[in-house]
């Protein structure tokens, strides 16, 4: 027997809840931010929107599903099952955070505050809950299968993401590594710098176009389901002893980029969620390349 859909409804602590937790109080928090020339009431206000669209998409779960919450800070220990239909209710970051812990499962996108958010991954409002259910688990239902990256290490630590993944040193020093095509015989270019970035065609619209922008490139920049990455190096020093002539690329499905460490430490995470990296050291490599797990995003 199968078993029945389970609803999966992922949030994040509010501003409101973060200034309770550090204040105690909410004239404590008040005050705080009055002697700061700002008001608590629209952090409240934004708070009270949250936990409403939460009640609501709560309340549309069907009656015959099983049902759950996760908080942002504990994706990391979540175990999703195959049978889920994950409900993200927040901002499109938030989708994001969550995508790199799935394998598969569909994807709706709630927006707690319109207006406010891009509402680039959460497209939909908490009204829209009950169809938006019932379409992830009808035959045929609607989602875009959104590329992601991945990062695989030589110990077989994997990472994902859906905007990018970054590699580089933990502080402000230098990562020294080498860097090639992944499946050459060469070992690559020695380069100093602070990092690489690969990025996505959802994160087109955040990190990986600024550097894009900044360095005035002409590759077109990928779309959200396109199966195309590009990358970055950031800062690349010339030296007697490191290179500048690989700092920025392109990859497609089958193609990979091959780094090898030449530092103590640096360290590989994805769409910012710095508190769940791998880290690797001296001598280790990565192969970073497009990942063959999908984000399934229910429009």
């Amino acid at each position: 027997m199968s078993l029945a859909p389970r609803a999966v409804l992922v949030h994040r602590r509010t501003e409101y809840e973060e200034l309770l937790a550090r204040h105690g109080t909410h004239g404590q928090a008040a005050f705080f931010l009055s002697s700061r020339g700002r008001s608590i009431d629209e952090v409240a206000r934004r708070h009270d929107r949250t936990e409403q669209a939460l009640r609501e998409v709560a309340a549309a779960v069907p009656l015959t599903w099983r049902s759950t919450r996760v908080e942002r800070a504990d994706l990391d220990r979540f175990l999703f099952a195959p049978e889920d239909v994950v409900v993200v209710v927040g901002q499109d970051g938030l989708v994001a955070n969550t995508a790199k812990y799935l394998g598969g499962q569909p994807v709706v996108g709630i927006d707690t505050d319109p207006g406010r958010n891009p509402g680039v991954l959460v497209r939909h409002r908490r009204t829209d809950a009950a169809a938006l259910l019932r379409a992830a688990t009808a035959a045929g239902g609607r989602a875009e299968e959104l590329t992601m990256v991945e990062a695989v290490a030589d110990d077989t630590q994997r990472l994902l993401a859906l905007n990018e993944i970054y590699l580089g040193p933990p502080g402000h020093q230098t990562a020294r590594y080498r860097l090639g095509p992944d499946g050459e015989r060469d070992q690559g270019e020695a380069q100093a710098s602070s990092g690489l970035l690969v990025g996505t065609g959802t994160g087109a619209t955040g990190w990986l176009r600024s550097l894009w922008l900044e360095r005035g490139s002409t590759t077109p920049l990928p779309a959200p389901c396109d199966p195309r990455l590009l990358w970055f190096v950031r800062e690349a020093w010339p030296s007697p002893a490191t290179g500048t002539t690989r700092v920025a690329g392109e990859l497609g499905r089958g193609q990979g980029l091959r780094l090898t460490v030449e530092s103590d430490r640096l360290v590989v995470f994805g769409d910012g969620m710095e508190a769940d990296a791998l880290e690797l050291t001296w001598g280790q490599s990565v192969r970073l390349g497009i990942a063959q797990t999908v984000l399934r995003l229910v429009v």
